[in-house]
């Protein structure tokens, strides 16, 4: 007589929101994994869905909420057993979330993310409505992290919270304020993904040039991110160090030197400036001018002549006019920068800038963001052609029946633009059923690549943001 075994809880995950929400995601899925759940890519048809939300601005909130109301939905056809929110979402909202989409079970805050496994059973077993609350002012470990992305590349986070507070922003409420991870901390995450076969990690936080100015002594003033670059630069493995989110208000020279030194850490800065006119700089809380910005940028144009630079900013602020548009779209032809992201501001509850008199109306803040991002798109567009007969080393991320795709220093994975690499196992093998069996052909005839790899290229032509490179 066959005994019956107990099937195993299926979970769905669904991660949403940037990097940070990525990290906090990836320490999830491990921690449902070790509990021998077993997770499904069609949280359709879970027992349980697990939702880690974004919940910075109205767009990632609607987004968010959408997600809810399908999960709630596959949960009143039957499906799904039991839907639970996590994340920043729940964070900013607490049980109010409840109200906004009816249906789910359980609401995790941030503090609580290491025990979603634990939280799963017990929401499993219950029939009340759950939330899982605590302040959070902690440093969570992002050690044994389950990676979603491609293997050879992954976020290191340095730090949590903010204490700029601009007045746009919900970071500092959601997230608390500034800490930064103890170095020995960060090493051992750093090592241990480059133990896992990571070949490049970008390095994240909320202020990634604050890093070290809470901690001892050794570690304070404004030397302690180049610290931290100098010591992540000696782990085997680790061949692409790149630095997202840096507040231009602290970028000292001393950072820009350890840059130009280093072996690892590639000629990136992605530097949020959000605005130039003085008056709008102003009102969102944040040092600098025009003057400052070029400047800096000067500055790591003298240390760093091939540095990519990548902004975001924002349009339609409380008050902006014409002429300070205009301010700023001139600065964008004048400063070319390589990458460029923008958004309308959106009246953030909770927020200073919420109470801010003039609103510009949804169609002015519409139409100059497209008017900002059409200009963008031809400085982008210039560049490119520039960058005709360039020979660039590429990282290779994924090879599919008709692409293989990579991307040079100067692209940041996810958000910027790619490489579409010729002379590949795509082009060359694409009536052959499996990966394993087009790369293998492919490295026959020496025109493969396998994700993770370094290989050497030459820009022949552009398709949109994107190059188009032929392997060497």
């Amino acid at each position: 007589m066959t005994k019956n075994l107990k099937k195993p809880l299926t979970v769905g995950f669904v991660a949403l929101g940037c990097p940070k929400n990525i990290v906090d995601s990836e320490r999830m899925l491990a921690e449902i994994a070790q509990a021998n759940f077993l997770i499904t890519a069609d949280a359709k048809e879970a027992d349980v869905v697990v939702i880690n939300t974004c919940g910075f601005i109205e767009p990632a909130k609607q987004e968010a909420i959408e997600v809810i109301k399908r999960a709630v939905s596959a949960k009143k056809k039957g499906k799904v057993k039991k839907v639970i929110v996590a994340g920043c979402l729940p964070e900013r909202l607490k049980d109010k979330l409840f109200e906004q989409a009816e249906g789910i079970d359980a609401i995790v805050c941030l503090s609580e993310r290491d025990s979603i496994a634990d939280i799963i059973k017990e929401v499993i077993s219950s029939d009340d409505r759950l939330i899982f609350s605590g302040k959070f002012n902690q440093i969570l470990r992002d050690n044994q992290r389950l990676l979603i992305g491609p293997k050879h590349r992954a976020f290191l986070r340095i730090s949590e919270g903010c204490n700029r507070c601009c007045s746009f922003c919900t970071v500092p409420a959601i997230r608390g304020p500034f800490r930064s991870k103890p170095l020995d901390m960060i090493i051992a995450e750093a090592k241990e993904l480059a133990d896992a076969g990571v070949k490049e990690i970008s390095i994240i936080s909320q202020d990634t040039t604050s890093y070290g100015r809470d901690l001892n002594p050794d570690l304070s003033g404004k030397d302690g991110l180049s610290l931290l670059l100098r010591e992540i630069e000696k782990i085997e493995g680790l061949v692409w160090i790149r630095l997202m989110y840096l507040h231009p208000a602290a970028i000292t020279d001393t950072l820009l030197e350890t840059i130009a030194e280093s072996k690892k850490v590639v000629h990136y800065l992605d530097i949020p400036i959000q605005h130039i006119s003085v008056p709008i700089l102003k009102k969102m809380h944040r040092p600098g001018s025009q003057e400052k910005i070029s400047n800096l940028i000067d500055r790591i144009k003298t240390f760093l002549p091939n540095a990519v630079l990548r902004t975001t900013l924002i349009v339609g602020f409380p008050g902006e006019t014409d002429k300070q548009f205009e301010e700023l779209l001139d600065f964008v032809r004048q400063t070319r920068f390589d990458a460029l992201g923008a958004f309308k501001y959106y009246a953030e509850e909770g927020t200073k800038a919420a109470t801010l008199p003039n609103p510009v109306s949804e169609i002015v803040k519409q139409k100059r963001l497209d008017n900002l991002m059409l200009t963008q798109q031809r400085i982008a567009f210039a560049k490119n052609k520039e960058m005709l007969g360039r020979r660039l080393l590429c990282l290779v991320d994924k090879i599919d029946k008709n692409n293989c795709t990579g991307r040079y220093y100067g692209q940041a994975p996810d958000i910027d633009s790619i490489c579409i690499i010729k002379n590949s196992p795509a082009s060359s093998c694409r009536l052959l059923p499996r990966l394993a069996t087009r790369v293998a052909a492919a490295r026959k005839t020496g025109a493969g690549a396998s994700p993770g790899q370094f290989i050497n290229t030459k820009v022949v032509g552009t398709k949109g943001y994107d190059l188009i490179v032929q392997k060497n």
